[in-house]
């Protein structure tokens, strides 16, 4: 029996909140965009997803003015990047209880290269980094693709936050 798409308790914020990023798919989706994908194509090629999928999640994404689509591109909204703490949250987490060699991505203050705390504050100069000036790397425990497209090389080197990959 499949899953319905929304919860019986509406009043609930996480619920709500679920409805709109809680189908497969649309966190990788946020989280890429956070990594500079804006393109259709380098979503479904990054991602591996069906291109109904994407098709139907980047729809409900920009429906729900999570991302704005111009010029055949996807961007995150204010309201987008405010997902930023949750998608750090969940990586993380997934870093401390899946990935034995470390965490897969460390993220720093492009500023002053400090590296950001769980609450992502600069732990060089103490400052609550905006998404904009966040640098992301590899940490020790990414595994670059073996035969890494254009767009994979360029998200598996250290770049800001939200600069589009090109």
């Amino acid at each position: 029996m499949a899953l319905p798409s929304t919860y019986a308790d509406r009043n609930c914020s996480l619920a709500r909140s679920l409805e709109i990023v809680g189908e497969r798919w649309t966190l990788l989706i946020v989280r890429d965009a956070f990594f500079g994908v804006r393109r259709f194509g380098d979503f479904a090629a990054q991602l591996g997803i069906p291109r109904a999928v994407l098709t139907s999640r980047l729809k409900a994404l920009v429906q729900e003015d999570v991302l704005v689509r111009e010029n055949a591109e996807y961007r995150l909204t204010e309201k987008g990047v405010a997902l930023w703490p949750v998608v750090r949250a969940l990586m993380g987490w997934g870093d401390a209880f899946y990935s034995p060699d470390g965490e897969k991505r460390t993220t720093r203050h492009d500023a002053d290269g400090g590296r950001l705390d769980a609450d992502g504050r600069c732990e060089e100069c103490g400052a609550a980094v905006p998404v904009p000036e966040i640098r992301i790397e590899p940490g020790p425990g990414y595994r670059p693709p073996a035969d890494p497209d254009p767009v994979s090389a360029a998200m598996s080197a250290p770049r800001r936050l939200l600069e589009p990959v090109v």
